[in-house]
């Protein structure tokens, strides 16, 4: 059963209906078109960078919405960066910017049928629906989202990055003049005190229309027998990496393998009932490895950022998530699986 419309859930349906297994939709009947889930960190547009842009066009080769739509969104070729104590620098960056509701409705639904394997009894859930689980964050930096019109004559082709005493400030163009303001730390209005890259690119700063938490975190409880989480109900990145929408495409691809291992559909070579917790707990340590690989990437923006409390409290608490990333993964010890295209393969067996 599928409980989520966003990106991982869409990722991790089409591999297993791709595989032969029949999807149910947790909310009944035929599922409608994906939508972006009702999120815990809401996402006004978001900026794809290449290695997510390739692995969506890589898993829904040949679904015209999605071809259209990446083709559709607003190029980025630039980063300004003004971080720390550093003269801003440009850096080239081959970025797409799109709305977070036009990519999920570009997204295939699963097609019910009536043959095959069902995943009806292990649920992949993206949104919660199927009961609470805690989640834990490695800091806390609330951000609010607002669009902006641009002063005339900014490069609509470049996203700006600052650092403030207490925070930091994303901008990110959108085309015909208008963009987003991303502020972290502040409401925008204040931060855009203290700016010296940001503020002078930005004519007029609208209403905020979006607040939500950015600091990494994952949930306690990744998988048991009866399903996995994915999407962000799993784990969430901070923004400063880019790198949220191949972190979901990612998972779901995992998960769907997962789950159709689970629904027996590569036996022999995996058997539902003797490997069903061995899957699990590979889930789980993959994930974990991934917020480990997205934390230590994190760090040194926090760790030069700025010399504040702010910035020393949340590199502290990258710091500490990566540690406590490093002693799970010893405690699962070597993986038993590896992910070969939409399915695991014993480690053992791989030549």
């Amino acid at each position: 059963m599928l409980a989520g419309r966003g990106v991982a859930a869409a990722t991790a349906a089409h591999c297993l209906v791709g595989r032969g297994v029949d999807v149910k939709s947790a909310f009944g009947g035929k599922p409608a078109p994906f939508t972006p889930p009702i999120p815990a960190r809401p996402a006004p547009v978001v900026m794809l960078g290449e290695q997510a842009q390739a692995l969506l066009a890589d898993v829904f080769a040949g679904h015209a919405a999605l071809t259209d739509t990446l083709a559709r969104g607003h190029r980025i070729a630039r980063r300004l960066v003004c971080w720390g104590d550093e003269t801003p620098r440009s850096f080239p960056h081959n970025g797409l910017i799109l709305s977070g509701e036009r990519l999920g409705a570009a997204l295939p639904p699963p097609q019910e049928s009536d043959s095959g394997p069902s995943a009806a009894a292990f649920t992949l859930d993206a949104v919660g629906g199927q009961g609470e689980c805690s989640m834990r964050d490695f800091g806390s930096r609330r951000a609010a989202g607002a669009p902006v019109v641009l002063t005339e004559g900014v490069d609509s082709e470049a996203v700006q990055v600052e650092t403030l005493d207490a925070g930091w400030l994303f901008l990110m163009p959108v085309g015909d003049g208008t963009g987003w303001l991303l502020s972290v730390g502040g409401d925008p209005d204040a931060c855009l005190g203290q700016s010296r890259l940001v503020a002078p690119a930005i004519a007029t700063l609208g209403n905020v229309e979006a607040r939500f938490e950015t600091a990494p975190r994952i949930a306690d409880d990744l998988a048991d027998h009866a399903g996995l989480l994915i999407g962000s109900r799993a784990v969430a990145f901070d923004p400063i990496c880019g790198d949220g929408t191949a972190m979901a495409v990612r998972g779901g691809l995992l998960a769907g393998a997962v789950a159709a291992a689970v629904c027996g559909v590569d036996r022999p070579l995996l058997d539902p009932v003797q490997d069903g917790p061995a899957l699990g707990a590979h889930y789980r340590a993959m994930v974990i490895a991934a917020m480990r690989r997205h934390l230590a990437a994190s760090l040194p923006f926090y760790t030069h950022g700025g010399r504040s409390d702010w910035w020393q409290e949340e590199a502290a608490a990258l710091a500490e998530g990566h540690a406590w990333c490093t002693r799970q993964l010893a405690e699962a010890g070597e993986p038993g699986f590896v992910l070969a295209g939409d399915r695991l393969v014993r480690r053992d067996r791989v030549a």
